[in-house]
């Protein structure tokens, strides 16, 4: 389901945009130029899906990812004018897309660029809303969705660059490959802990959490307030910290992204109970691909469930 307009990505107002596409803007340094020769110029939503398009592109393609600050909530975060400009340009472009990132196609319309390459994370996936519920769009936790996703960027980045179709092919297997440890470490924790509870703050990880056997018992109500950024119900409230002072749950695995005080009162109670809390953010971290950051997320979520 889409976000609320309070938490979508806001867009910059027309008269920047008409500005920036009639040349009054240049790139930022340190940014890439998306129409820098002989490279496939791509723009990502995030970068957790520039560093997949950079894992398959290579040297052959100038990635810009419009979100890359890891203590920046993407549901927040105003557009910057020289993403526009970027979007305008770019021969590939990668969104989440599921009311993610719907910011995305506005500005490609507003940037009159209906020739780039698109690549929907949401669709690709194939996941859809389960009945009476809401989708969880955060399908880059989701490794089967992610090889697919991979694939489809190396099919994009063939068609924008036919000659380097194979070495983007070749790429795209090897990134694969990398997906194969993650989805044995989800194995060995269903293994190990299959059917255990534990608790999150926002769904931002339940696909991992799904896939590794484990049981969300969260009360609904309570990481639907905290994603929405409404205040949680004081009885809603009160369940979700009886999961922690009644030990009902082995783990707490919160969005380090979003905070509040009502998600600190959950960590704290989870603490106290000495149930272990495990972050878990919707970007990379600095200086981090997405192999080892997902390698570190799998590697923490075992951890704090032999504890």
């Amino acid at each position: 389901m889409p976000l609320p307009p309070s938490r979508r990505l806001t867009l910059l107002t027309g008269a920047c945009l008409a500005a920036l596409l009639t040349g009054c803007g240049s790139p930022r340094a340190g940014q890439p130029d998306a129409s820098a020769p002989g490279r496939v110029a791509v723009v990502a939503s995030t970068n957790v899906y520039g560093d997949i398009a950079r894992h398959i592109g290579g040297d052959r393609v100038d990635v810009t990812s419009i979100i890359s600050d890891p203590g920046q909530d993407p549901h927040s975060y105003e557009a910057d004018p020289q993403n526009q400009l970027a979007l305008s340009r770019a021969k590939v472009v990668i969104e989440n897309g599921g009311g993610y990132d719907d910011f995305v196609g506005r500005m490609l319309r507003a940037g009159h660029n209906d020739s780039a390459h698109l690549v929907d994370a949401v669709a690709v996936s194939g996941r859809t809303a389960p009945r009476g519920g809401r989708l969880n769009e955060h399908v880059w936790y989701d490794f089967p969705t992610v090889a697919k996703v991979a694939d489809r960027i190396a099919a994009a980045l063939a068609a924008a660059d036919p000659g380097h179709a194979r070495a983007f092919a070749r790429n795209a297997a090897v990134f694969r490959a990398g997906l194969a440890p993650l989805e044995a470490g989800e194995a060995r924790i269903r293994k190990e802990h299959g059917g255990e509870g534990i608790a999150i703050t926002e769904p931002v990880p339940l696909y991992l959490t799904g896939a590794s056997g484990l049981v969300d018992r969260t009360p609904p109500a309570f990481s639907e307030a905290v994603e929405e950024g409404d205040d949680v119900a004081p009885r809603v409230l009160r369940e979700s910290l009886a999961l922690f002072t009644e030990r009902k749950v082995r783990a707490l695995v919160c969005n380090e992204q979003t905070s509040g005080p009502q998600t600190a009162e959950a960590e704290a109670a989870a603490r106290a109970a000495g149930i272990p809390v495990v972050p878990v953010t919707e970007t990379l971290p600095k200086g981090e691909d997405y192999l080892g950051w997902m390698t570190a997320n799998v590697r923490a979520l075992a951890g704090a469930l032999a504890r």
